[in-house]
């Protein structure tokens, strides 16, 4: 008899413990640790200093231009995703990569905040590496390309006011003929008005608001080679599930 009660007694106690470690809470899961890059401080690996926004060339080309162009707006290191926008049917990211983040040295604008100009401060070519020259082409095809008036200044060479004044006044050149290259630089859009023009031509039209800081983020795509070797085929739609 006494056998059989420590018996039960024992099947108790190990359903109750059964119990109680099923109840338990469980503790996290130890996070993965980072390794390389990821593992880095943002603050303590890349400890952030204030510097200038323009080098002494630009300031000066900045200041003809103030007083060459008292009626419109300038802004310094604009990169060209915030006054360009594209077709997003191909990778915005790759767009991005490719010219986006590139930043024009001075932009010109009405009062309206349409750009009607882009001035670049830069070296003599024979001065720039390789890798600057062809990132200077790719910006002048896609301002170019999308109407906008390119003027390229010397560092050594910067206008007075008086003529910075006269060349920026004149008409701005025809955007490039033809369809998008294979670098994947966007096609020829409406050339923007001429300095002075800006209020007959855009008045009776509702300008677009530019992207905002945090649009970059709905476009987070993958990568597209830079010289693709054969036509990309049309995008099939996805069939929708039978019921």
């Amino acid at each position: 008899m006494q056998q059989a009660v420590l018996v039960v007694l024992a099947l108790a106690a190990v359903a109750l413990f059964t119990w109680w470690w099923t109840r338990r809470p469980k503790p996290a899961a130890p996070r993965p640790k980072a390794r390389g890059v990821e593992a880095l401080d943002t603050l303590q690996a890349w400890a952030p200093q204030p510097t200038r926004i323009l080098t002494v060339a630009e300031r000066d080309a900045y200041l003809a231009l103030h007083k060459a162009l008292p009626e419109h707006m300038l802004f310094a290191q604009v990169p060209l995703a915030r006054f360009l926008k594209v077709p997003t049917r191909h990778s915005y990211a790759e767009w991005l990569r490719r010219v986006g983040q590139l930043c024009a040295d001075l932009v010109v604008c009405d009062m309206n905040s349409q750009v009607v100009a882009v001035v670049e401060v830069r070296q003599p070519e024979a001065q720039e590496s390789p890798r600057t020259r062809k990132r200077h082409a790719r910006m002048d095809r896609v301002l170019l390309a999308a109407g906008i008036p390119l003027h390229v200044w010397m560092e050594d060479d910067i206008p007075t006011p008086a003529v910075a004044r006269e060349a920026l006044m004149q008409a701005p050149p025809a955007a490039i003929p033809g369809s998008p290259g294979a670098d994947g630089l966007p096609s020829p859009r409406r050339p923007a008005p001429a300095l002075g023009q800006e209020s007959e031509q855009w008045e009776a039209t509702e300008l677009e608001e530019p992207p905002s800081s945090t649009w970059f983020d709905d476009f987070d795509s993958s990568a597209m080679p830079l010289n693709p070797t054969s036509p990309e085929a049309p995008a099939r739609p996805t069939p929708r599930p039978r019921h």
